[in-house]
């Protein structure tokens, strides 16, 4: 047991004893165990009695419709460039282990792991809520922020095209919009970026982690690969509309040495600029993102965690604003530097477009949009 301590560290020798799923009953997808939500009175404890009932699990995704009562958010962040977001999901099936937006799971009773995968939430009535916000006199333009929880091109956005829907609004009241996604889905919607991009109204990021479809594979189980991301990134590119390449998160000895090719391959396929953010593991994550090491890689799982906390004052997330995005000390400043070397021989140094917001005009409201307020 020593030897053991010692492989995986003091700090981390927990994940020893925490009880985890078996592979089998959890295909397709990051977390490996689910946790109760941190509010709930109650605990569920995975056990094992010998009788293997836990490969009994059956964890298909499941969707809840919801009626939502608003859709813009609002933020005050000195961190990111936006006041203002749409999520017209809640929970992510894409299954990243590292995903910052678990832990928002278990403000609707779920666990961050497991259930923030299959437990996703439709905000149905998302398109005639932003028409209807939209068409409030007192509503002035900026730029909305999509993508910015939960990847709006997901799986079941193909049954439900809420993002299509919304795109319709956008491009009707001639509104501002970014978008961050990873999935190649977002092809399907390049009639009306195009369009929103004729009148300087829309900025897409896609996010590439890894250029290895394996590693992609376990740390992204449903999300497009790699190959798919970049030929939606030409098609966008070649469409004319600006376009970013987000090497998001970057996790030291897992996918860092990628940085350099990431941005590389992003380039030659029409990327305009480039941004990068080192990993950071707040609330649940951290634990979830720990167990998706142990059984991934076993050996590392010291090595990675010590690193991260270098990279966050000697804890596992830095929250401070200024500094939860950037990290310190000097392997965060060593893949700074990286970058910063990166984007300036490739061109990707610009910054994001200005988008127009004096086109906007208040589309009109009708009773049924009247009754949602």
């Amino acid at each position: 047991m020593e030897a053991r301590q010692r492989l995986f560290g003091s700090r981390d020798f927990d994940l020893l004893s925490r009880p985890v799923m078996e592979s089998r009953s959890l295909k397709g997808r990051g977390a490996r165990s689910n946790e109760s939500g941190r509010f709930e009175k109650l605990r569920r404890e995975l056990a094992d009695d010998g009788w293997e009932a836990q490969e009994e699990a059956k964890f298909e995704t499941r969707e809840h419709i919801e009626r939502a009562k608003s859709i813009i958010t609002r933020n005050v962040s000195p961190d990111i460039h936006f006041d203002r977001s749409i999520n017209p999901y809640r929970g992510c099936e894409h299954g990243c282990s590292y995903c910052y937006a678990r832990p928002s799971h278990a403000y609707l009773g779920h666990s961050a792991g497991v259930d923030f995968e299959r437990d996703i939430y439709v905000k149905i009535n998302a398109p005639d809520l932003l028409r209807a916000e939209l068409a409030n006199p007192r509503y002035k333009p900026k730029p909305i922020a999509i993508g910015t929880n939960t990847d709006p091109y997901q799986p079941v956005e193909r049954k439900h095209k809420l993002m299509r829907g919304i795109l319709k609004v956008l491009l009707d009241a001639k509104h501002p919009v970014t978008i961050t996604t990873k999935s190649a889905l977002i092809a399907r919607d390049l009639d009306l970026l195009t369009r929103l991009n004729k009148h300087g109204l829309v900025a897409v990021g896609i996010s590439v982690t890894s250029m290895d479809h394996k590693l992609s594979r376990f740390m992204e189980p449903r999300a497009s690969t790699p190959s798919r991301r970049l030929e939606a990134l030409k098609l966008l590119s070649e469409a004319g509309i600006p376009t970013r390449i987000m090497a998001s998160p970057m996790i030291p000895a897992v996918n860092d040495h990628e940085l350099e090719r990431i941005l590389d391959a992003s380039k030659a396929q029409g990327a305009e600029a480039a941004s990068m953010i080192v990993l950071r593991l707040p609330g649940e994550v951290r634990d979830i993102f720990r167990e998706w090491l142990l059984a991934n890689y076993p050996d590392k799982v010291k090595h990675v965690m010590n690193l991260v906390r270098d990279m966050r004052g000697g804890k596992e997330n830095d929250p401070r604003f200024g500094s939860r995005f950037k990290g310190e000390g000097p392997y965060a400043l060593m893949m700074e530097q990286r970058f910063e070397k990166a984007v300036a021989r490739l061109g990707l140094d610009k910054a994001g477009p200005v988008l127009r917001t004096d086109l906007f005009s208040h589309p009109k409201r009708d009773d049924a949009q009247l009754a949602l307020f």
